[in-house]
């Protein structure tokens, strides 16, 4: 089942970022609140 993750800005002037490694597996329990991503901006 997918689900569309909302990404939250980091910054009140950024537009996009970049996923650069997932920190959870495909399967993996995610929680609210759970790091499940690292990102570059």
């Amino acid at each position: 089942m997918s689900v569309d993750i909302l990404m939250p800005a980091l910054s009140p002037t950024m537009e996009e970022g970049t996923l650069s490694k997932w920190l959870k597996k495909e399967g993996d329990t995610v929680s609210s609140g759970d790091v499940i991503a690292e990102i570059e901006t």
